[in-house]
């Protein structure tokens, strides 16, 4: 037993993934996958369900905020806690990924506003993206997201642009050295889109809403490119070594 104890404490320590979730079941998907098969752990924290964030990212390698139902403008004390905890990874000029949810709580700390769409258009299914000059620097992007989202976010000073769509053109940006903002979830498993698709469907009808079969269908047509692009971004943001 002392000599399984010593060999474990022997062994390297993976650095670590702060994972800010936000319901019970919520899952972080791919990104929770590549980040472990390319070395990571992940410290997965719940605000909402009464998880402390910490107060410094000194053991941390990065953090990921993931999105969820609620909005960035919600009076919840987690969602405020959140927003200003961001303050943390940009003073330590730490690696963080905001998607959806995390990317508009990114955009309202720096001062961008987070609402809906003036014409009441939301983007649930999959949408066309387009790669601003910046982002096409920097990698290769996708043709079509997947989102799932009624609200959208002003491009905050000083933030540079990486990705835009037609109906929200704010998509991806960049903040400073390491902070990224990303509207559409590339982190989806097929379980977890089918499970999006069942509990979502009230959402279906919806000012520009795709119906379920089409979600599904665009998956199988559009999500190893996606798939592709993802593990090079999470690569760009926390050194992650290239698939070969």
């Amino acid at each position: 037993m002392f000599q399984t104890d010593w060999m474990e404490s022997r062994q390297p320590q993976r650095p670590k993934i702060l994972t800010v979730l936000h319901q019970e079941h919520s899952s972080p998907g791919r990104v929770g996958h590549l980040l472990i098969e390319s070395g990571f752990a992940l410290d997965i924290r719940r605000p909402p369900l009464g998880d402390p964030l910490p107060q410094s990212l000194e053991d941390h390698a990065g953090a990921v905020i993931f999105g969820g139902p609620m909005s960035a403008n919600d009076p919840d004390d987690f969602v405020r806690t959140e927003t200003d905890w961001l303050a943390v990874p940009l003073a330590e000029d730490k690696p963080f990924l905001g998607i959806c949810l995390g990317a508009q709580m990114l955009a309202n700390h720096l001062g961008g506003r987070v609402g809906p769409h003036p014409d009441g258009i939301v983007e649930i299914g999959w949408y066309p993206l387009e790669a601003t000059e910046a982002g096409s620097a920097l990698m290769d992007w996708p043709s079509m997201v997947y989102h799932f989202h009624r609200e959208g976010f002003e491009l905050p000073k000083s933030a540079t642009l990486l990705a835009t769509g037609e109906s929200y053109p704010n998509q991806a940006f960049r903040y400073g050295n390491n902070a990224w903002g990303v509207q559409f979830h590339a982190e989806l498993t097929r379980a977890m889109m089918q499970r999006w698709v069942v509990r979502g469907s009230e959402r279906f009808t919806l000012c520009g809403a795709q119906h379920g079969r089409d979600h599904l269908e665009g998956r199988m047509i559009h999500d190893a490119v996606l798939k592709a692009w993802l593990h090079g971004f999470l690569a760009a943001i926390f050194g992650m070594p290239a698939r070969v």
